[in-house]
This record gives C-alpha cells, sequence and structure tokens, in this order.
C-alpha cells in the first residue's frame, strides 16, 4: 500500500484547492450581516434583525439588497408603510429587483392601495423582474401570482 503525500490529502480529487475569501472582504461581510439579520428575525427577534440591517445600511446606504431585507423584514413585522418605504428606495437603486417588486406590492395591497399593488404584481408576470425573483426566491412566484389573481378579482 503507498503512503499518500501531504498534498494529496489536502487537494480534492479534480485539483482545484477552494478559494478563500478574506474575512474583510465587503461583500462577504454584507453577507453575514443579512443573514444574520434573518437568522435573529427567525429566532423570534424581529427587532434586533432590523436594527442589523439598519447598522449596515448605514455603512451602504445605496445596497439595494439591504434595502430589500429591510422591507421584508418589515412587511413581517406588519409595518407596511415602512415596508413600503424600504421597497420604493430599493428599487430606485434597481428598477426591477423581484424580491422588492414582490415586498412592495404586498405593503401596498396590505394598506388597501389594489391598484397600484396590480400594476406592481404585473412586473412580476415576465420579464425582467420575474426572473430576479425566480433566480432569488423562487418559491415566491407562485405565491405573487395568487395575490395578483386576487386582486384582480377584487377589482372585477
Amino acid at each position: 500500500m503507498r503512503a499518500q503525500s501531504n498534498t494529496a490529502k489536502t487537494t480534492p480529487r479534480n485539483g482545484h484547492r477552494p478559494v478563500t475569501v478574506p474575512s474583510n472582504d465587503p461583500k462577504m461581510l454584507l453577507a453575514r450581516a443579512r443573514n444574520a439579520a434573518f437568522a435573529a428575525a427567525a429566532q423570534g427577534n424581529l427587532g434586533h434583525g432590523l436594527g442589523m440591517l439598519y447598522d449596515a445600511l448605514q455603512d451602504e446606504p445605496m445596497s439595494h439588497d439591504l434595502l430589500s431585507d429591510m422591507a421584508a423584514l418589515l412587511l413581517s413585522a406588519g409595518k407596511l408603510e415602512h415596508a413600503a418605504a424600504y421597497a420604493d428606495r430599493a428599487l430606485q437603486i434597481h428598477s426591477l429587483h423581484g424580491p422588492s417588486l414582490y415586498t412592495l406590492a404586498f405593503a401596498l395591497s396590505g394598506s388597501g392601495e389594489i391598484d397600484r399593488a396590480i400594476g406592481v404584481l404585473n412586473e412580476l408576470q415576465s420579464g425582467a423582474g420575474r426572473d430576479s425573483l425566480q433566480a432569488e426566491a423562487p418559491e415566491l412566484v407562485p405565491v405573487a401570482m395568487i395575490e395578483l389573481e386576487r386582486l384582480r378579482r377584487i377589482r372585477a
């Protein structure tokens, strides 16, 4: 039986080593903040999650991802007006960001702004808005389409 060299033990079979990202990489820090905020909210500490996102927004105020995440957590807290405002801000940066469109639509729907909600949900039927939502949260696409049909029935 032949002894393996140290390189053979640490290098995967395909010959590639994993890429390490520096722990101070801005994108990595942003992803960690977003994940930690959602983890806190999932554990019932919504206020802490919102606080984490707020702090991260102080460093990255033009991050549509952070703005969209803040909107989503505010929507889950029932803070519809604030959720819509953060979603609007995210959409000013990335106009067809699917998760932001989704959050805005549901905040508007919950606030009774049916016509505007229908208009936003229409953006999620096809094109770049739907592609974005499909890429980031495919499970929300059918929910958005069900809400669109529900609102259309209300208007009919």
